[in-house]
């Protein structure tokens, strides 16, 4: 066990889970043996609560950042919420469906999808991948093809409530889509784009300017009595940079772009090749 007491942070989508939605493992793994050995990990992630598969909460973790920074719980308890006013929001739904963007907006534990934002991610997860993904002897399916929670909550559509939400994800055609939306909301938002890789700009996620996983990390620690140089943040995305810059160690993945490994501070090996595992055990977790 290493001497002094570590908090890591760890994003979802190609950190903990594939791009075929599988998990190694030796992730899970790591997660319950570094929790044993005394130190604290988080999930860390642009999803919302309602997003975060089951079978990821039951790994067990301390807690979870989720909507790219929006909200930050302890235990199960909601200790940041970090939302829009009402009016900022209402305005970004309504350039969404002026410009005939699909969209959906994340508050702490409800999901509020515009109605084909379901039948873009039928497409993209495919439901014949998850039928038919070659086996790896050391990762395991975080869904099932016929029970996929994350379509479940997309499919409930209905109009949506304006407060207390954190994020607002688009989806377009138009591959001047975040170009447009930074355009549209200029310095009140933080916008990055890459939501879905295969729509390249054509999909993004749009926070409060200031409100990134890196910023909620820190008030975090604050609340915690840590400081940012106990801290692990472990990623791949856009939306992890800040984080990466923040915690005391930043590590991307090997599956992570050029751009996300120049802000890190080292890089692990890939999802399927034990990336958490490998970082844990290289900085004294296990």
């Amino acid at each position: 066990m290493s001497r002094s007491r570590r908090i890591v942070f760890i994003d979802v989508d190609g950190t903990l889970i594939d791009e075929d939605e599988r998990m190694a493992r030796s992730s899970v793994q790591a997660v319950r043996l570094a929790r044993a050995n005394g130190h604290l990990v988080f999930v860390c992630t642009g999803r919302g609560r309602r997003e975060i598969y089951p079978a990821i909460r039951d790994i067990g973790f301390d807690g979870a950042i989720s909507a790219g920074g929006g909200f930050a719980e302890v235990g199960g308890e909601l200790v940041i919420s970090r939302t829009m006013p009402i009016e900022a929001a209402a305005r970004m739904v309504a350039f969404y469906e002026d410009a005939g963007y699909d969209y959906y907006l994340q508050a702490y534990d409800q999901l509020y999808p515009s109605p084909h934002v379901v039948d873009r991610y039928v497409g993209y997860f495919g439901a014949d991948r998850l039928h038919h993904q070659e086996p790896h002897p050391d990762m395991f399916p975080v869904v099932s093809a016929d029970d996929h929670p994350l379509i479940a909550a997309l499919a409930d559509t209905r109009r949506p409530r304006f407060d207390g939400i954190a994020k607002s994800g688009f989806l377009a055609d138009d591959l001047t889509a975040f170009d447009r939306v930074v355009h549209a909301f200029g310095d009140e938002f933080h916008v990055i784009t890459g939501t879905v890789p295969h729509m390249g700009n054509g999909s993004g996620e749009v926070t409060l300017a200031g409100v990134n996983k890196g910023t909620t990390i820190v008030q975090l620690l604050d609340l915690l009595g840590m400081s940012t140089a106990a801290a692990i943040g472990i990623g791949d995305s856009m939306n992890d940079l800040e984080m990466l810059e923040v915690c005391g160690v930043g590590i991307a993945m090997d599956n992570a772009s050029d751009t996300v490994k120049a802000h890190a501070d080292e890089v692990t090996t890939a999802v399927a090749d034990h990336g958490v595992w490998n970082a844990f055990l290289r900085h004294g977790l296990l």
